[in-house]
């Protein structure tokens, strides 16, 4: 029974949507991935982060805090794609590293591009440009998944990889700020796909994946409370989630998967 304290303790902070506090110094942890790893849209952006946009409310900060590990490193930077983790942020790696998350992928699609096109053109020409992400997230998306995992475990191999998804950006009914209808399906079925494609690649490498479009579900642009930007200023926090999506969405879904020991 008394081994089984700490686990009850943190589960019962999970139902209490608080974030569950787990033993100092169990290893080190690295933060990989792309703007929404790194918490652009969050603010309280690191000094020194740059280009990068490092933000103390993103997701990797919050797990750093709550498990306290040895030594936390947060490489994760804003705009990178697949092959900017593999060459740029995999030097902290190492038979020390514990836990690894990683959120990456859409910047390989062209995410900015494709909201771009979204927001400025119309309901065809959006969903011809989300029709060629979607092409290239069944087509080659995969193996630049595969070879990313493959990097990470080959660099760390005792650590734990938690691959964190991306949320669908719009609720179904419409608001000041959101997209037409016609946009918004399209772009939401974008993340689904894409969810669906790093799921699959996931399991077969044998990692993770933390699926957060459940949690986010309500909490899109045009829900309530909100947990992504829409279309602010600046514009690259525009579509990206912010510190409540970051604190009730991407964090305790990751810790949650850390503690089912899967």
């Amino acid at each position: 029974m008394r081994a089984l304290l700490p686990c009850l303790l943190a589960l019962t902070a999970l139902l209490f949507g608080q974030l569950p506090a787990f033993a100092a110094g169990a290893g080190e942890y690295v933060a990989l991935g792309d703007s929404y790893a790194s918490g652009v849209g969050a603010g309280a952006y690191e000094r020194g982060s740059g280009a990068c946009r490092r933000s103390r409310n993103a997701y990797p900060h919050l797990i750093a805090k709550s498990l306290q590990p040895s030594a936390f490193h947060f490489p994760a930077c804003s705009g990178a794609t697949t092959v900017d983790v593999v060459d740029r942020q995999l030097d902290k790696l190492g038979a020390n590293t514990a836990l690894v998350t990683l959120t990456v992928g859409g910047n390989d699609l062209g995410f900015t591009d494709v909201m771009t096109t979204c927001v400025l053109n119309g309901d065809s020409a959006c969903q011809r440009r989300a029709d060629r992400a979607a092409a290239f997230v069944r087509d080659e998306l995969p193996a630049r998944l595969d070879r990313t995992y493959a990097a990470i475990r080959a660099k760390a191999p005792n650590a734990r990889l938690l691959v964190l998804g991306y949320p669908r950006l719009f609720e179904a009914k419409s608001c000041s700020g959101g997209l037409s209808a016609a946009k918004r399906a399209a772009l939401n079925a974008g993340a689904d796909l894409l969810a669906d494609t790093t799921a699959a690649r996931a399991k077969a490498a044998g990692v993770r994946y933390v699926d957060v479009r459940d949690r986010f579900a309500g909490h899109g642009i045009c829900g309530s409370p909100r947990w992504v930007n829409p279309l602010v200023s600046p514009s690259t926090d525009s579509f990206h989630a912010n510190a409540l999506g970051h604190a009730h969405g991407y964090a305790p879904a990751a810790l949650e998967s850390r503690l089912a020991g899967v």
